[in-house]
């Protein structure tokens, strides 16, 4: 499960990829959503989470350096008509932050995409900017009647976003998203975790969404 390209390698993550994964992480994510991240902690704690996908757990490699990295998790609907429908959601997917705006993180994206629809998964359903993946065919959640579970009617939902893996495989479904357990973590562990990597600076930046 291989794609080559000139220079380029998106292969499956293996156990001696991991430390460096999640230095990658660290650095595609520092400071962009918070002062520090806890994303290199998330993806630490994720893959030994059941709801984690294995198959669908890739890294991008540039001239032998280690560029991107994208993972998937098992979550559900709960439909109104009582049904629990299996999708999947998605990351955190990072690319090296000198890379950026080039083009990796699309080919990276769209590769795992196809990869998850050649399994069979329905639909994949993320908290995203739709300037981005609707580039690669999300829409807006709410177009395929999926609500965010945690979101009051009338609330910003521009953020919940959703690609059909297969046509139509939402169509008769309405209902509440559920956000895998496993991506709420304990900042107090993902700041023990963060005292093992170099020290890097916090900063409260424009734009952060929590303090």
């Amino acid at each position: 499960m291989e794609q080559r390209k000139p220079n380029l390698l998106i292969r499956p993550e293996t156990e001696a990829d991991f430390r460096a994964v999640e230095n990658l992480v660290r650095e595609a994510f520092w400071n962009v959503y918070r002062p520090g991240c806890l994303e290199h902690y998330v993806i630490h704690v994720l893959r030994d989470d059941p709801a984690f996908v294995k198959a669908l757990d890739f890294v991008m490699e540039l001239d032998g350096r280690l560029i991107g990295q994208n993972v998937f998790m098992k979550t559900h609907i709960d439909a109104d008509d009582g049904r629990r429908v299996e999708v999947l959601t998605m990351g955190p997917i990072g690319i090296a932050p000198d890379l950026k705006r080039r083009g990796y993180g699309k080919i990276l994206l769209d590769y795992s995409l196809e990869k998850a629809r050649e399994l069979g998964f329905s639909a994949v359903l993320f908290e995203g900017n739709i300037g981005f993946y609707g580039h690669s065919g999300f829409d807006y959640a709410r177009n395929f009647g999926i609500r965010y579970h945690d979101l009051e009617a009338g609330e910003d939902d521009s953020f919940f976003l959703c690609k059909e893996l297969i046509p139509g495989a939402l169509s008769d479904v309405a209902g509440v998203y559920r956000t895998p357990a496993g991506y709420y973590v304990d900042p107090d562990d993902a700041e023990a975790f963060d005292a093992s990597f170099p020290p890097k600076e916090k900063k409260k930046l424009p734009g952060q969404l929590f303090d």
